[in-house]
């Protein structure tokens, strides 16, 4: 059953309804080692996972369309660059290019109807609203 209080560091993704079974996934804005990334966010076989938009085999975005990841039986997550392939509940790379890769995940978690992520030593938010550092003449 899951946990029904977030921890303290939970971040808002989205209501748990959002994110339909074998669905398209949820694309959310991060910071990866201090570097604009994007990550996704899936339902499969009943549970929530996430992942960095990054291919284990060549560091770019996998999706085909924007939050399409599965392929067309909907059993694995398919780069659409080289079509490396991962299960979805682990991301370990099963089929193509990636080797032994594995997707870097997310950590996320479901509370009370909704879906949160939480931020890691690699993984930031990103501050949208975050005030210019002042402007001072040379």
């Amino acid at each position: 059953m899951p946990e029904v209080t977030p921890r303290p560091d939970a971040l808002p993704l989205c209501a748990a309804g959002e994110l339909v079974e074998r669905g398209q996934a949820l694309l959310f804005d991060v910071l990866l080692w201090g570097q604009p990334a994007r990550a996704f966010a899936l339902r499969y076989e009943g549970r929530v996972v996430a992942y960095i938009n990054r291919c284990a085999h060549v560091p770019v975005e996998m999706d085909w369309q924007p939050g399409e990841f599965l392929d067309i039986d909907k059993r694995w997550i398919v780069c659409s660059i080289h079509g490396a392939s991962y299960e979805p509940l682990g991301g370990h790379c099963v089929a193509g290019p990636c080797g032994r890769g594995r997707l870097m995940p997310v950590d996320v978690h479901e509370a009370a109807g909704r879906v949160y992520w939480y931020p890691s030593r690699d993984v930031r938010p990103v501050i949208f609203d975050e005030p210019a550092a002042p402007f001072s003449p040379a």
